[in-house]
């Protein structure tokens, strides 16, 4: 039986998210989860490496569901809301996309890439 890196939380990590579909399709978002309690997010993806975007700086719920899974939920300030079930086992994401209007399923894959 494989060994399953185990995580209790996503606090002090640094994580990308990679989406399959949704809002943000194709695209790889890096996230900052400081151990303040607060995430900061931005786009990854210029030619050259590096990221593009403006990180944005909130507060997020990180709750165990599973022995495996971590559900993550932060409220941006443009009103969106991203909601994910993050599977440490086979490193798929589950979730939503929300705003006042609309709901959105997404769908991806992560990677953890440092611990702060």
């Amino acid at each position: 039986m494989a060994t399953i890196e185990r995580l209790d939380e996503v606090r002090g990590k640094t994580i990308r998210f990679t989406w399959k579909d949704g809002p943000t399709k194709g695209k790889t978002h890096e996230h900052v989860f400081h151990d303040d309690g607060t995430v900061e997010w931005h786009s990854m993806g210029s030619s050259d490496g590096g990221s593009s975007g403006q990180a944005e700086r909130v507060r997020y719920a990180d709750e165990k569901i599973t022995r495996v899974v971590r559900l993550v939920s932060y409220l941006s300030k443009s009103g969106y809301t991203l909601t994910v079930a993050l599977n440490f086992e086979d490193r798929s994401i589950v979730g939503i996309a929300s705003n006042e209007k609309t709901w959105t399923s997404v769908h991806g894959s992560f990677e953890v890439m440092t611990s702060q």
